[in-house]
């Protein structure tokens, strides 16, 4: 677990005057400076060099920022993507980290972001994406091939760091529903640990826990079923209630709008919880086919995860084989949202169950594969 050790941060301003950010030149300076950050055992270590501290940073900042200007981190994944054209839509002002790479995330720009170079994995480079920001969407996670600890431990606590000494006027965290029951998943303990790590850095923030998307739903059932390939499933009765991923996008800009929203931890679910047998019932049924399943035995899980663990070069695997395991416990990954839709103002009839998102998925694939006359094995046309 991390470390309980409070980090070396600024406590937050409390004046009632706007925010302020530095110009061009000390947002050079701010890319150089020192952040100290716990490591997720109590080791305090430097993570950025450089020739000033952070906070230096907030001495010398002069320009107001404007309200309605946000960061989202992790904008091209699955959820982030959402929030930018969402946030967009409703008239901010959006700057996305996106990753040096050969193939830039153009598709942000042409829907009218901007972007700025910066990965989480280099946390001296993170200082300057917030210059003139006064709020962040924190959408990242580390990808398969990635460290969750270096990711989502090390730069979250960077990012947080930065986001308290510029005076960030609010902070949007996304989680996992349970983190705080399941600290023997490397994921879920480093999700609980930026929990706290967030809450105990004074920044004003929003913590929004997700049980699943329905996009997930799409990947891991409706195409394999189309493509007649074999789903994975397993013995037990774990239930999830998915959310598109639209309807979080919204509901997470809600929430940012909201002051009663501040200081809370939220739980966003669908507006029913599906066991895994279910959801390939229901793609069957909406696809008028059958699925070939794969059951795989919950201790097989167990004892795949036990012999990874042995080997250094399998700890990722090991890690998301605890996640696997977790979701295969019998456990109900679902809240009510009565309470969290009257306190961001939203309509529950809003919310688009799984049931109606695959009608419409397979509505509309079954459509094209029918108009271009295409075989099962046509699989360009299922996403």
């Amino acid at each position: 677990m991390p470390s309980n050790r409070n980090p070396r941060i600024r406590k937050p301003r409390t004046s009632n005057t706007p925010a302020r950010q530095p110009d061009q030149q000390v947002l050079w300076d701010a890319a150089l400076c020192n952040v100290w950050t716990p490591g997720l055992f109590g080791r305090a270590r430097c993570i950025a060099q450089g020739q000033s501290r952070l906070r230096s940073v907030v001495v010398l900042a002069e320009t107001p920022v404007p309200k309605n200007t946000i960061l989202v981190v992790g904008a091209t994944g699955t959820l982030g993507r959402q929030v930018v054209r969402r946030a967009l839509d409703e008239g901010y002002s959006v700057r996305c980290i996106v990753r040096p790479r050969q193939n830039p995330a153009d598709f942000l720009r042409e829907w009218g972001a901007t972007t700025v170079q910066a990965d989480l994995n280099d946390p001296s480079s993170l200082p300057a994406t917030l210059v003139g920001i006064s709020a962040i969407i924190d959408c990242a996670t580390a990808r398969p091939e990635e460290s969750a600890t270096k990711v989502d431990w090390e730069g979250k606590v960077a990012l947080i760091q930065c986001a308290q000494a510029l005076g960030i006027q609010r902070y949007l965290f996304f989680s996992i529903f349970g983190c705080e029951q399941h600290p023997q998943v490397p994921l879920m303990n480093i999700k609980a640990a930026t929990e706290k790590f967030l809450e105990d850095s004074g920044v004003p923030h929003t913590t929004l826990r997700l049980c699943g998307f329905h996009q997930a739903v799409i990947g891991n059932y409706a195409v394999p079923l189309l493509e007649e390939r074999s789903v994975w499933g397993t013995n037990d009765q774990s239930r999830i209630a998915y959310m598109d991923s639209l309807d979080v996008a919204r509901l997470a800009l809600a929430a940012l709008r909201s002051d009663q929203a501040v200081g809370r931890t939220l739980t966003l679910a669908g507006p029913k919880a599906w066991s895994t047998q279910e959801v390939i019932e229901l793609c069957e049924r909406l696809s008028d086919s059958r699925a070939s399943v794969t059951t795989v035995p919950t201790w097989l899980l167990r004892r795949a995860r036990s012999l990874l663990r042995a080997f250094q070069w399998a700890q990722d695997a090991s890690d998301r084989l605890a996640f696997a395991e977790v979701l295969s416990n019998n456990e109900v990954w679902a809240a009510p949202m009565d309470d969290t839709f009257k306190l961001l103002g939203v309509e529950p009839s809003s919310v688009q169950s799984l049931e109606d998102y695959l009608k419409e998925y397979y509505t509309r694939i079954l459509k094209k594969l029918k108009e271009v006359g295409a075989t099962s094995d046509r699989t360009n046309f299922y996403v």
